[in-house]
Protein backbone atom coordinates (compact mmCIF):
# COMPACT_ATOMS: atom_id res chain seq x y z
CA UNK A 1 0.00 0.00 0.00
CA UNK A 2 3.04 2.34 0.71
CA UNK A 3 4.43 1.75 -2.42
CA UNK A 4 1.16 2.03 -4.46
CA UNK A 5 0.86 5.66 -2.90
CA UNK A 6 4.76 6.68 -3.15
CA UNK A 7 4.29 5.71 -7.23
CA UNK A 8 0.68 8.17 -7.38
CA UNK A 9 2.89 10.85 -5.77
CA UNK A 10 5.68 10.34 -8.17
CA UNK A 11 3.49 10.34 -11.42
CA UNK A 12 1.36 13.56 -10.38
CA UNK A 13 4.83 15.65 -9.51
CA UNK A 14 6.04 14.61 -13.46
CA UNK A 15 2.48 15.23 -14.49
CA UNK A 16 2.00 18.99 -13.00
CA UNK A 17 4.56 20.82 -15.35
CA UNK A 18 2.75 18.96 -18.15
CA UNK A 19 -0.33 20.31 -17.70
CA UNK A 20 1.32 23.87 -17.12
CA UNK A 21 2.78 23.69 -19.70
CA UNK A 22 -0.83 23.45 -22.18
CA UNK A 23 -2.44 26.35 -20.18
CA UNK A 24 -3.24 29.27 -21.77
CA UNK A 25 -0.25 32.31 -21.27
CA UNK A 26 -2.21 35.42 -19.61
CA UNK A 27 -2.09 38.09 -21.80
CA UNK A 28 -1.14 41.59 -20.39
CA UNK A 29 -1.41 44.93 -21.86
CA UNK A 30 1.17 46.94 -22.06
CA UNK A 31 0.68 50.66 -20.46
CA UNK A 32 -0.58 53.39 -22.72
CA UNK A 33 2.11 56.16 -23.61
CA UNK A 34 1.63 59.49 -21.21
CA UNK A 35 -0.89 62.76 -23.36
CA UNK A 36 1.20 65.11 -24.07
CA UNK A 37 -0.25 68.36 -24.39
CA UNK A 38 -0.04 70.10 -27.83
CA UNK A 39 -0.22 73.38 -27.87
CA UNK A 40 -2.24 74.96 -30.89
CA UNK A 41 -1.75 78.68 -32.44
CA UNK A 42 -4.05 78.52 -34.31
CA UNK A 43 -6.83 81.65 -34.29
CA UNK A 44 -7.88 85.16 -33.85
CA UNK A 45 -6.26 87.35 -31.16
CA UNK A 46 -6.71 90.73 -30.04
CA UNK A 47 -3.90 92.62 -27.35
CA UNK A 48 -1.52 95.35 -26.15
CA UNK A 49 1.52 95.76 -26.13
CA UNK A 50 4.27 98.62 -24.24
CA UNK A 51 7.97 99.18 -24.96
CA UNK A 52 10.94 102.22 -25.73
CA UNK A 53 11.81 102.83 -29.82
CA UNK A 54 14.40 105.38 -31.01
CA UNK A 55 14.66 107.07 -33.88
CA UNK A 56 16.87 109.93 -35.56
CA UNK A 57 15.09 112.48 -37.22
CA UNK A 58 16.39 114.64 -40.34
CA UNK A 59 15.19 117.69 -41.50
CA UNK A 60 16.63 119.93 -44.55
CA UNK A 61 15.47 123.12 -45.66
CA UNK A 62 14.44 123.66 -49.35
CA UNK A 63 12.98 126.97 -49.82
CA UNK A 64 13.23 129.89 -48.01
CA UNK A 65 10.74 133.18 -48.68
CA UNK A 66 9.39 134.05 -44.99
CA UNK A 67 10.63 137.21 -43.97
CA UNK A 68 11.29 135.64 -40.59
CA UNK A 69 13.09 132.16 -41.77
CA UNK A 70 16.80 131.90 -40.73
CA UNK A 71 18.05 128.70 -42.63
CA UNK A 72 18.99 128.56 -46.31
CA UNK A 73 18.27 125.77 -49.23
CA UNK A 74 20.87 122.91 -47.71
CA UNK A 75 20.68 123.46 -43.86
CA UNK A 76 19.33 121.76 -41.68
CA UNK A 77 19.90 119.15 -38.79
CA UNK A 78 19.71 115.34 -37.59
CA UNK A 79 18.32 115.12 -34.23
CA UNK A 80 18.38 111.45 -32.21
CA UNK A 81 15.03 111.01 -29.91
CA UNK A 82 13.45 107.75 -27.84
CA UNK A 83 10.58 107.91 -25.89
CA UNK A 84 7.46 105.41 -25.06
CA UNK A 85 6.04 102.98 -27.29
CA UNK A 86 2.59 101.31 -26.92
CA UNK A 87 -0.39 100.37 -28.72
CA UNK A 88 -2.57 97.31 -29.88
CA UNK A 89 -2.25 94.28 -32.22
CA UNK A 90 -4.90 92.00 -33.70
CA UNK A 91 -3.91 89.14 -36.15
CA UNK A 92 -5.03 85.66 -36.98
CA UNK A 93 -2.60 82.90 -36.97
CA UNK A 94 -2.51 79.53 -39.14
CA UNK A 95 -0.97 76.58 -37.73
CA UNK A 96 0.43 73.90 -40.31
CA UNK A 97 2.40 71.05 -38.39
CA UNK A 98 4.66 72.92 -36.29
CA UNK A 99 4.64 76.30 -38.58
CA UNK A 100 3.01 79.09 -38.01
CA UNK A 101 1.62 81.57 -40.79
CA UNK A 102 0.27 84.74 -39.57
CA UNK A 103 -1.10 88.01 -40.39
CA UNK A 104 -1.38 90.88 -38.03
CA UNK A 105 -1.60 94.83 -37.46
CA UNK A 106 -1.05 97.12 -34.62
CA UNK A 107 -1.85 100.71 -34.50
CA UNK A 108 0.94 102.48 -31.75
CA UNK A 109 1.39 106.19 -30.00
CA UNK A 110 4.55 107.56 -29.65
CA UNK A 111 6.17 109.85 -27.08
CA UNK A 112 9.28 111.13 -29.20
CA UNK A 113 9.74 114.83 -29.62
CA UNK A 114 12.56 117.37 -29.29
CA UNK A 115 13.74 120.60 -29.99
CA UNK A 116 16.45 122.90 -31.65
CA UNK A 117 17.02 126.19 -31.07
CA UNK A 118 19.02 128.12 -33.93
CA UNK A 119 20.59 131.21 -32.10
CA UNK A 120 22.39 132.61 -34.74
CA UNK A 121 20.14 136.22 -34.99
CA UNK A 122 19.68 135.85 -30.98
CA UNK A 123 17.69 134.19 -28.76
CA UNK A 124 14.84 131.70 -29.67
CA UNK A 125 15.13 132.47 -32.96
CA UNK A 126 13.98 129.97 -35.32
CA UNK A 127 13.25 127.08 -32.31
CA UNK A 128 11.89 124.13 -34.11
CA UNK A 129 10.59 121.08 -32.57
CA UNK A 130 9.07 118.19 -34.01
CA UNK A 131 7.63 115.25 -32.56
CA UNK A 132 6.49 111.63 -33.58
CA UNK A 133 2.82 110.80 -32.71
CA UNK A 134 1.21 107.76 -34.52
CA UNK A 135 2.58 104.74 -35.90
CA UNK A 136 1.02 101.42 -37.83
CA UNK A 137 1.75 98.48 -39.26
CA UNK A 138 0.17 95.42 -41.76
CA UNK A 139 2.82 92.37 -41.63
CA UNK A 140 2.58 89.32 -42.25
CA UNK A 141 4.23 86.32 -39.47
CA UNK A 142 6.37 83.20 -40.60
CA UNK A 143 6.69 81.23 -37.28
CA UNK A 144 8.00 78.08 -35.94
CA UNK A 145 6.67 76.31 -32.92
CA UNK A 146 7.54 74.08 -30.10
CA UNK A 147 4.79 73.10 -28.32
CA UNK A 148 3.79 76.77 -26.32
CA UNK A 149 7.08 78.52 -27.54
CA UNK A 150 6.82 80.51 -30.92
CA UNK A 151 9.96 81.94 -32.21
CA UNK A 152 8.59 84.25 -35.38
CA UNK A 153 9.82 86.74 -38.37
CA UNK A 154 7.32 89.05 -39.44
CA UNK A 155 7.71 91.83 -42.25
CA UNK A 156 5.25 94.08 -44.02
CA UNK A 157 4.22 97.83 -44.41
CA UNK A 158 4.51 100.47 -42.09
CA UNK A 159 3.54 103.87 -41.26
CA UNK A 160 4.13 107.14 -39.18
CA UNK A 161 2.67 110.15 -38.39
CA UNK A 162 5.04 113.41 -37.73
CA UNK A 163 5.24 116.97 -37.33
CA UNK A 164 7.36 119.67 -37.48
CA UNK A 165 6.86 123.37 -36.04
CA UNK A 166 9.06 126.15 -36.31
CA UNK A 167 9.14 129.99 -34.25
CA UNK A 168 10.76 132.74 -34.21
CA UNK A 169 10.09 135.64 -31.98
CA UNK A 170 13.11 137.40 -32.11
CA UNK A 171 12.31 141.06 -33.79
CA UNK A 172 12.18 142.88 -36.23
CA UNK A 173 10.93 139.56 -38.59
CA UNK A 174 8.98 136.60 -36.03
CA UNK A 175 6.44 134.17 -37.44
CA UNK A 176 5.33 130.46 -37.06
CA UNK A 177 4.46 127.38 -38.70
CA UNK A 178 3.83 123.78 -38.65
CA UNK A 179 3.10 121.03 -40.57
CA UNK A 180 2.58 116.89 -40.02
CA UNK A 181 3.03 114.32 -42.60
CA UNK A 182 1.91 110.93 -43.22
CA UNK A 183 5.18 108.55 -43.87
CA UNK A 184 4.83 105.13 -45.76
CA UNK A 185 7.64 102.76 -45.06
CA UNK A 186 7.91 99.15 -44.10
CA UNK A 187 9.24 97.23 -41.22
CA UNK A 188 11.20 93.72 -40.69
CA UNK A 189 11.32 92.86 -36.90
CA UNK A 190 11.19 89.34 -34.49
CA UNK A 191 10.04 88.37 -31.65
CA UNK A 192 9.26 85.70 -28.97
CA UNK A 193 5.59 84.46 -27.93
CA UNK A 194 5.09 82.09 -24.78
CA UNK A 195 1.62 80.23 -24.58
CA UNK A 196 0.76 81.17 -20.51
CA UNK A 197 -2.91 79.12 -20.96
CA UNK A 198 -4.85 78.19 -24.11
CA UNK A 199 -5.76 81.46 -24.16
CA UNK A 200 -3.07 84.13 -23.00
CA UNK A 201 -0.09 84.64 -24.52
CA UNK A 202 3.18 87.12 -23.63
CA UNK A 203 5.95 88.02 -25.80
CA UNK A 204 8.83 90.21 -26.77
CA UNK A 205 9.49 91.66 -29.93
CA UNK A 206 12.17 94.00 -31.93
CA UNK A 207 11.57 95.83 -35.01
CA UNK A 208 12.59 97.88 -37.53
CA UNK A 209 11.15 100.76 -39.19
CA UNK A 210 12.21 102.75 -42.41
CA UNK A 211 10.31 105.78 -43.96
CA UNK A 212 10.26 107.74 -47.19
CA UNK A 213 11.17 111.38 -46.97
CA UNK A 214 8.58 114.09 -46.98
CA UNK A 215 8.07 117.95 -47.39
CA UNK A 216 6.80 120.26 -44.93
CA UNK A 217 5.52 123.33 -45.41
CA UNK A 218 6.37 126.04 -42.29
CA UNK A 219 5.72 129.64 -43.17
CA UNK A 220 2.53 129.59 -41.31
CA UNK A 221 0.72 132.87 -41.22
CA UNK A 222 3.33 134.51 -44.38
CA UNK A 223 2.18 131.75 -46.65
CA UNK A 224 2.20 132.23 -49.73
CA UNK A 225 5.73 132.59 -48.85
CA UNK A 226 7.78 129.66 -48.47
CA UNK A 227 10.01 127.57 -45.29
CA UNK A 228 10.05 124.23 -46.46
CA UNK A 229 12.08 121.22 -45.51
CA UNK A 230 12.65 117.94 -46.53
CA UNK A 231 11.79 115.08 -43.50
CA UNK A 232 12.58 111.85 -43.06
CA UNK A 233 12.21 109.67 -39.70
CA UNK A 234 15.25 107.33 -40.21
CA UNK A 235 15.99 104.00 -38.54
CA UNK A 236 13.40 104.08 -36.40
CA UNK A 237 13.71 101.02 -33.81
CA UNK A 238 11.39 99.56 -31.14
CA UNK A 239 11.59 96.74 -28.54
CA UNK A 240 8.60 95.76 -26.61
CA UNK A 241 6.71 93.28 -24.05
CA UNK A 242 3.22 92.11 -25.52
CA UNK A 243 0.10 90.23 -24.04
CA UNK A 244 -2.46 89.04 -26.40
CA UNK A 245 -5.74 87.27 -25.69
CA UNK A 246 -6.47 84.14 -28.85
CA UNK A 247 -9.95 82.90 -29.12
CA UNK A 248 -10.69 79.46 -29.10
CA UNK A 249 -7.47 77.16 -29.92
CA UNK A 250 -8.05 74.25 -27.62
CA UNK A 251 -4.48 72.61 -26.53
CA UNK A 252 -4.53 69.05 -28.89
CA UNK A 253 -3.41 65.93 -27.11
CA UNK A 254 -0.52 63.56 -28.80
CA UNK A 255 0.33 60.68 -27.53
Amino acid sequence: MKRLLLTGVAALAFAAPAVAADLPVRAYKAVPPPIVPVYDWSGFYVGGHIGGAWVTQEATNTARTAAFADLSPGQGASQKGSGVFGGGQIGYNWQVSNVVFGLEGTLAGIDIKKSLLNNEFGARDDEFSWKLEWLATVTGRLGIAVNNNLFYAKGGYAGVQSKLSVSDVVLPFVGSGSDSQWHNGWTVGAGWEYGLTRNWIVGLEYAYYSFETKNYQLAGAAAPATYAFDVKPKDLQSAVVRLSYKFGGPVLAKY
